[in-house]
């Protein structure tokens, strides 16, 4: 695409994102001094909508950028919104607190991104699979029950109530606490399922089969619980968006974002990969072709330990909302990094 046809299309992009209305050329020659004729405007638009950056919605109409458009947008000219200073004060003040919940943190991430965003914003809290194994506690509650509690290196605890096979004082609990707490210590989830355990030191010969128990349920009960993990904020705020007047449309959308498992999946698809941008058909699921999806990784040290997302119509003002989350996702991971290292 030559650098006339790049102009034109970064002007129709940013016209859309403002008005939400077809755009023509004479509004392109009006609003930018590009230093050619609407006649010519015109033109290039005809050859960007045959080349698949631009589209038609109605014959006498202007024209609206395709998926294809706003892709090639975003990955060649868009340059990253710098951010006001009460933008930047919002997300750095959120912080300041210091309560000791993890959850509280990414509960506020959400209901900050959508604030700052005007759009719909969701919020990953880490998964043991992406931690680090630190800690056992293992607390008799009766005879044979006791609660097993899990604590990673990303300040992530699991709470799991257990049966046991057979009664263990609760000295002897300790004792199997501390040494599963050193067989696993520093390992992943599925670093734990490789371990074998059958070869005991001769002292937890005895409670074989009580460790076993207890290993077996790490393998099958330790795993991420979709309600707990998933935070929203704006969820309505796609109500606003003129896109979203088709009643049938805006209900399968809303319907689908509130599916804990979806948002997971979605969210757990890009962790480790920095800022990702999906647009409309980029996006596996058929409820959200109309949507853009924004994505970043937090950390906790230099572990890359859950994702922070904004989803929003494809005429989203991508420039604003990168920068927002960025700057929340760096934010929070300083945060975060404190409190648990």
């Amino acid at each position: 695409m030559d650098e006339r046809k790049q102009k034109i299309l970064q002007a129709i992009i940013n016209c859309y994102v403002s008005s939400g209305e077809p755009i023509g050329s004479r509004t392109i020659s009006r609003r930018y001094n590009l230093g050619i004729s609407p006649a010519t405007i015109r033109n290039e638009m005809s050859d960007l909508e045959e080349s698949g950056y631009l589209e038609q919605p109605h014959t006498s109409a202007g024209r609206i950028p395709s998926h294809k458009g706003y892709r090639f947008y975003v990955d060649r000219l868009m340059k990253i919104k710098k951010l006001k200073d009460e933008e930047i004060e919002l997300i750095k003040s959120g912080y300041r607190t210091k309560p000791t919940e993890l959850e509280y943190f990414i509960n506020l991430t959400a209901k900050m991104l959508s604030s700052l965003t005007n759009y719909t914003a969701v919020a990953l809290k880490p998964i043991i699979q992406k931690s680090n194994f630190k800690h056992l506690q293992l607390i008799p509650l009766s005879k044979r029950q006791v609660l097993m509690v899990l604590v990673t290196d990303a300040g992530l605890v699991e709470n799991k109530l257990v049966e046991l096979p057979k009664f263990v004082e609760e000295e002897d609990l300790n004792r199997i606490s501390q040494f599963l707490t050193q067989k696993f210590r520093g390992l992943n989830a599925e670093q734990i399922q490789n371990v074998n355990i059958d070869n005991l030191e001769r002292e937890f010969l005895r409670y074989k089969q009580v460790i076993k128990e207890l290993v077996d349920f790490l393998h099958k009960n330790i795993k991420p619980q979709y309600a707990e993990r998933v935070y929203r904020g704006g969820t309505t705020n796609i109500l606003d968006q003129p896109e979203f007047r088709d009643l049938d449309k805006v209900k399968a959308l809303l319907d689908l974002l509130e599916k804990d498992e979806v948002i997971s999946s979605v969210l757990m698809e890009n962790i480790g990969k920095g800022i990702t941008v999906s647009i409309g058909e980029e996006n596996q699921y058929e409820e959200m072709k109309d949507c853009s999806v924004v994505t970043a990784t937090y950390k906790i040290g230099e572990k890359q330990i859950g994702t922070i997302g904004v989803i929003g119509p494809t005429r989203m003002e991508y420039s604003k909302v990168i920068a927002v989350l960025d700057l929340t996702a760096r934010t929070l991971s300083e945060v975060l990094t404190e409190m648990f290292t």
